[in-house]
């Protein structure tokens, strides 16, 4: 089966809390890439809850973002109307990357990444995957991903590049 893995397409990491103009940009191009997919669909949705400034990443990062009931913590509605009709999940993760994500890919033939932010989260569920699936082809295609800034953007591609995950 083929896999089209979105990482974090939430409201605060696209025009709110921790949004930049980058991110806005790739919505359209994220939407067209889910409406034109064929195989199955999995949101990952950064989770967090009202203690998040006293955890570690609260510290390292303090905005409070995508916590647990808000708006800024859901899925930009554009993008799940793009995937009703198709075969989709939506799973909560924690932290950067997603300990539940690799279970939850059975047998694939390929996987495509693509989401916010390229990194941070993008790129630390983009290494578990390839860690899992060595040999399953993996890809990411940059216009539908947003660092947090151009620079960080293109470092994490290049990253993800050295660990054999194909940029298209």
């Amino acid at each position: 089966m083929k896999y089209l893995i979105v990482v974090d397409m939430q409201n605060d990491f696209i025009d709110a809390a921790l949004g930049t103009a980058e991110a806005v940009a790739i919505v359209p191009a994220v939407n067209k890439k889910i409406k034109d997919f064929d195989g199955k669909i999995i949101f990952t949705q950064d989770t967090h809850f009202e203690e998040y400034m006293n955890t570690q990443e609260g510290r390292f990062l303090p905005v409070p973002h995508c916590i647990k009931g808000t708006d800024g913590w859901k899925i930009r509605q554009e993008l799940l109307d793009a995937a009703a009709g198709k075969d989709y999940e939506i799973i909560e993760k924690f932290t950067f990357g997603s300990d539940k994500l690799p279970s939850m890919v059975k047998d694939p033939e390929s996987i495509e990444i693509i989401g916010l932010c390229t990194d941070i989260c993008v790129v630390s569920n983009a290494l578990i995957l390839k860690a899992f699936y060595p040999e399953v082809p993996i890809s990411l295609d940059p216009a539908c991903c947003a660092g947090v800034t151009p620079d960080k953007h293109n470092a994490a591609i290049e990253v993800m590049r050295s660990c054999q995950i194909s940029i298209e």
